[in-house]
């Protein structure tokens, strides 16, 4: 797979954890997902493009307001990827959530997998 491949997956990847709206968000995970995808980080481990929009809708409702963004480079290889991700506030720029994600692709591009780390979360 080319590095393009990646970088496309990533940026869908965005576009759905970005998208407002159920119906915008249920077709943009649909673009980068594939049917049976799975998305696990340390708070969330769910199945199928319905369970992946859950969680999005669910991180957008616990911050309004924000966006997430990446950082840094797309890394891949071999149908694998690694990249490093915020949540950014539109308001004041700020970032109480930045991590990185692994993700496997199927042949079409989309990806099968997401494996995601949290290495900074806001105070509780």
């Amino acid at each position: 797979m080319s590095v393009s491949v990646f970088e496309t997956a990533v940026a869908r990847y965005f576009e759905a954890w970005n998208a407002k709206g159920a119906e915008n968000i249920a077709k943009a995970v649909a673009a980068a997902w594939t049917e049976d995808g799975s998305y696990t980080d340390p708070l969330a481990e769910v199945t199928g493009q319905e369970g992946v929009a859950a969680v999005i809708a669910g991180a957008q409702e616990q911050f309004p307001g924000f966006e997430f963004r990446q950082l840094g480079a797309v890394d891949g290889h071999h149908g694998i990827a690694r990249f490093g991700w915020e949540l950014v506030s539109v308001a004041d720029g700020s970032a109480p959530v930045a991590g990185f994600d692994v993700i496997t692709l199927a042949e079409d591009g989309r990806i099968r997998t997401v494996h995601g780390f949290l290495d900074r979360v806001p105070a509780v």
